[in-house]
């Protein structure tokens, strides 16, 4: 799960108020759903202020010495604090508190074998994503921004896409998207 950067209005987005709680205790909330026998969160430039304001307990944290560089640097690194026997890789972000379990489970099922995957929404891709170990070499050399998804559309790997119901969950990158959230979670739930 991607570190605390900042955005969506500045400060540590991840940080912004969501149901009482934060943008990125949501998606933690997420990952301890999910039957996931091992738990990362990257912390980047915004490290202290989420570790004095999130329960981070039950994760490994990571620590993004080149948080500044895009998500990338965050997926790069969280690559070396994988257990060795696990199989691949789940990518959960930290601004996307609308992913449900039921997206984590369908995407595992449809493509757990598979090099990678993606979340087919009724209105285009999105998170989260799997990653098969046999790909870490090439998230290790990841940089920038949406490399993750330069990476799934290069042609380098068979991509497999898990169905799932609805729109593609708001990612808050911006004033406008963390604005989006908040007028539309009511309908979400």
């Amino acid at each position: 799960m991607p570190n605390g950067g900042s955005g969506g209005g500045g400060g540590t987005k991840q940080l912004l108020p969501y149901r009482g709680r934060t943008l990125v205790d949501a998606a933690l909330d997420l990952a301890r759903e999910c039957a996931f026998d091992q738990r990362i969160v990257t912390l980047g430039g915004s490290a202290a202020a989420v570790r004095a304001r999130v329960d981070l307990s039950g994760f490994t944290v990571v620590d993004v010495p080149a948080a500044g560089s895009g998500c990338g640097a965050s997926v790069s690194t969280a690559v070396g604090a994988v257990d060795p026997r696990a199989d691949g890789l789940v990518l959960l972000l930290g601004d996307q508190p609308q992913v449900r379990a039921a997206a984590v489970a369908a995407l595992i099922v449809a493509a757990g074998g598979a090099p990678l995957g993606v979340c087919r929404y009724d209105d285009g891709l999105g998170h989260p994503f799997w990653f098969r170990r046999d790909v870490f070499a090439a998230l290790r050399g990841l940089h920038g921004d949406k490399a993750v998804w330069k990476l799934l559309h290069s042609g380098e790997f068979v991509v497999t896409e898990a169905r799932v119901a609805g729109p593609v969950p708001i990612d808050v990158d911006t004033p406008a998207d963390y604005e989006r959230l908040l007028a539309g979670d009511h309908l979400v739930g």
